[in-house]
């Protein structure tokens, strides 16, 4: 991603209010920042911060840059594109989120978090899956039919009997593991599923409760102390569940050859280094995302408890199977649970961006009704939609149009709010109602509308209440925009220009150079005495290459590894590495990083220019660079910039 998206993106602003000395370090089209708002993106932006005049205009002509581009997305009209307002509506949401809430309740799920981190629960369930508009119908039935499965364990029937049986669970991984879903903690649930498991007395099964997925059932089999935070490396052979049994078996040949040499000695990190199958962790000594209490990070059971199975720093496992292969697992490090005090900041992220948070908006709503004198004037608005309104409104075939009134529905902070806008929200809302009486139904909408209708009068107000609301809205704003400016001007232009592109590459050929390649079989052996097993083979001009890894290897799935290709002579490390110059043909054994070479040179290509297609995709990133260029030199002579360098070069003081 450009650099300059990533910063608008990443901006996190913590702003106070700004104050009459707050002075204006520049203006763009007239349009003010202010230095306090300023100096809080560059200190998000620099971890270690320089007031020196050169790191300053360093720094503003980046913030120029971004701005310019932001305001020609706007002189163009990006920010009344549909789909982009769209957007931002949806992140504006979700930033408004913890600002509806009733705080103190919200301190109580806080804690309440914490304190389930300090134990696991190991749980099983049962799903009934169910749409979350289901019919009132469908759902009495899946909750009727989760209480006769509850009745049949509390007859003496297995809970993974009844789960795996025909009318049973309807989680797709039943079959395999009875519904066991292993150890979990606080945040690595919905949080309708944790509060169920957390409620729920050891050996219990829990009644029918109600989740995104459907209905669950859920027995809880264990609780325990959590386990704390572990940091682990593994040497992974990859061998998924539904690969042949001939692939699993020489996959546990090699990771037992594997274990068998750290027990001799080798050293781990050479061997991830060498032979370990994720993409992932190979580059980084097989070191993997810490797991466990607190972290969002959930590993297959088998491989997170044997990874607690180690009690010291450095201590590895035996060869340990999975859904995705065979593992030697590394511990690296462990430590408990947090205190509360080191924790809050980050539980109480989590919370705002959780279901738990929508607990709290009832009891918020009822705050600002009381701060905004609310008065309800819907005894008499509501009429109309009884007397009016039948069971075809849950067709869709109620018109907010077909009000002919409009009655005032609420007060609140002297603002009327009216029957029309119930009527929309009607409209725009019939698949969320249920066959109900339409006295009740209609009760049940004018309720919904009228939370929604609160919350959404105290969205609007943010910005003008919080400054950190404001400007986080603000970089999301500047961020979708010049995205979309950025891919229509430079990024998406350079890939549909292709008569462009083409020029580009042929005025800039030089640029675009093969050095000296051979196109090579390469041998990368374990031993000496291995690589000079394959030369004897590769020489006898007898076998394909297949056939001489087939036979180096039947001692050892690690003796030698093939490889073929165009390799460039001065860039390829393993290519580079010969103690003389490669000749076409079979070529003397060399040693590079640990292993033994034999490379079979079939053609020596001599250096020259690549071909269009061989450089495409760095011509590509070339164009781009050009093109923005170009961009940039055409938008700074529209766009008005001022700079107040006395108040730019006066940051840190």
């Amino acid at each position: 991603m450009n650099k300059l998206i990533a910063f608008a993106i990443t901006c996190m602003i913590t702003l106070s209010g700004f104050s009459q000395d707050d002075p204006v370090i520049m203006t763009i089209d007239g349009n003010p920042i202010t230095k306090s708002e300023f100096l809080q993106i560059y200190l998000k932006n620099n971890d270690n911060p320089q007031y020196d005049q050169a790191s300053l205009d360093e720094y503003m002509e980046l913030f120029k840059r971004f701005k310019l581009k932001v305001a020609e997305a706007e002189a163009l009209g990006y920010d009344t594109i549909p789909s982009l307002k769209k957007e931002l509506a949806g992140y504006q949401k979700t930033l408004a989120r913890p600002y509806l809430i009733d705080s103190t309740k919200n301190e109580a799920l806080v804690r309440e978090a914490y304190e389930r981190t300090l134990e696991e629960i190991h749980a099983a369930h049962i799903l009934v899956r169910l749409e979350s508009n289901a019919s009132p119908e469908d759902t009495l039935k899946a909750y009727n039919r989760l209480l006769a499965l509850k009745k049949r364990i509390e007859n003496g029937e297995s809970f993974e009997a009844v789960a795996k049986s025909k009318m049973g669970s309807e989680d797709p991984t039943v079959q395999k593991n009875g519904g066991d879903l292993g150890y979990f903690t606080a945040f690595q649930m919905v949080y309708q599923f944790e509060d169920a498991a957390y409620s729920t007395p050891v050996g219990q099964v829990s009644d029918p409760f109600r989740t995104r997925f459907g209905y669950h059932i859920l027995k809880v089999i264990d609780r325990r102390p959590a386990r704390g935070t572990m940091e682990a490396a593994h040497l992974m052979i990859a061998a998924r569940s539904d690969a042949s049994a001939d692939e699993i078996k020489n996959a546990e040949a090699k990771i037992n050859e594997l274990y068998q040499m750290l027990e001799d000695g080798a050293s781990f990190e050479e061997l991830v280094s060498k032979y370990s199958d994720d993409p992932s962790s190979n580059g980084k000594n097989g070191v993997l995302p810490q797991f466990g209490t607190g972290t969002t990070t959930r590993m297959v059971p088998e491989f997170t408890e044997a990874a607690f199975a180690l009690k010291e720093d450095g201590e590895y496992s035996k060869p340990v199977q999975t859904d995705y292969g065979f593992h030697i697992i590394k511990r690296i490090s462990w430590k408990d649970v947090d205190s509360f005090e080191d924790l809050k900041r980050g539980i109480e992220k989590k919370v705002a961006k959780d279901a738990r948070s929508v607990k709290t908006q009832a009891s918020f709503v009822n705050k600002l009704k009381k701060e905004y004198n609310f008065k309800s004037k819907s005894k008499k608005g509501l009429k109309w939609f009884y007397q009016n309104m039948d069971s075809t409104y849950l067709l869709g075939k109620f018109k907010a149009s077909d009000y002919p009134k409009n009655k005032v529905m609420f007060i609140m902070d002297k603002q009327k709010f009216r029957g029309n806008e119930f009527a929309k929200y009607l409209e725009n809302n019939h698949r969320a109602a249920r066959k109900d009486d339409i006295k009740v139904m209609v009760d049940k909408q004018y309720k919904a509308w009228e939370e929604q209708a609160i919350l959404d009068y105290e969205e609007s107000k943010l910005a003008g209440k919080y400054p950190a609301y404001k400007a986080l809205i603000t970089e999301y704003h500047d961020g979708i925009l010049l995205y979309e400016v950025m891919s229509d001007k430079v990024w998406n232009k350079a890939m549909r220009d292709t008569v462009g592109l083409k020029a580009f590459y042929e005025n800039n050929k030089s640029n675009y150079q093969w050095g000296p390649r051979v196109d090579a079989e390469v041998y990368e052996c374990n031993t000496m005495l291995v690589a000079q097993q394959t030369k004897k083979l590769l020489e006898s001009d007898t076998l394909t290459s297949t056939q001489i890894v087939e036979a180096v290897n039947e001692s050892s799935t690690l003796n030698t590894k093939f490889r073929k290709g165009k390799f460039d002579t001065t860039k390829t490390g393993f290519i580079s590495a010969a103690k003389s110059p490669l000749k076409k043909g079979i070529n003397d054994i060399y040693e590079y990083d640990g292993k033994y070479y034999l490379v079979n040179v079939l053609e020596k290509l001599p250096a020259g220019p690549k071909e269009f297609d061989e450089a495409k995709g760095a011509i590509t990133s070339d164009y781009q660079n050009y093109l923005e260029k170009e961009w940039m030199k055409e938008i700074e002579k529209k766009h008005k910039i001022v700079v107040n360098e006395e108040a730019l070069y006066s940051l840190g003081k």
